[in-house]
C-alpha cells in the first residue's frame, strides 16, 4: 500500500514538473520561426550545392586520370588482344558449322492433339 501511494505521488510530481519546465520554455515568435526556418532551409541548399559541385569536380578528374591511365596501359592491352585474335583466327580450310535441326511432333494426350517444337543445336 506504501508502495502503491508513493509511485502515485511521483507521478504526479513529474506532471507538475513537466509543467513548470513547459512555462520555462521560451517558444520563439512566428517571426522569428520564419527567419530561422529560412536560415535553415538556405544553409542546407548551400551545403547541398557544394557537395554537388565537389562531386562533379572530383568525377571529372577521376574520368581524366583514368582516361590517362588507360591510355598508358592501353599501349599493352592493344597486343594483348591482337594476340589472342590472332589465335582465335580460323584456317580457311576449317569449317566450323553451328546447325539448328528444328523436328516437329505431333502427339495424343488423352484425346488432344499437342504439337511441339524440339530445337537442338549440333556443333561440330
Amino acid at each position: 500500500m506504501a508502495k502503491e501511494s508513493k509511485e502515485k505521488k511521483e507521478k504526479k510530481h513529474f506532471w507538475k514538473d513537466f509543467k513548470a519546465e513547459l512555462k520555462k520554455v521560451i517558444w520563439p515568435t512566428p517571426k522569428q520561426l520564419v527567419n530561422n526556418t529560412v536560415a535553415v532551409i538556405t544553409i542546407v541548399l548551400t551545403v547541398a550545392i557544394i557537395v554537388f559541385v565537389l562531386d562533379f569536380v572530383f568525377g571529372k578528374m577521376n574520368s581524366a586520370i583514368n582516361s590517362g591511365i588507360q591510355s598508358i596501359v592501353g599501349v599493352t592491352n592493344t597486343v594483348d588482344e591482337n594476340t589472342i585474335a590472332d589465335e582465335t583466327t580460323v584456317d580457311e580450310n576449317e569449317t566450323t558449322s553451328n546447325a539448328t535441326d528444328v523436328t516437329t511432333e505431333t502427339t495424343a494426350v488423352e484425346g488432344q492433339e499437342i504439337s511441339e517444337t524440339q530445337a537442338t543445336e549440333n556443333v561440330e
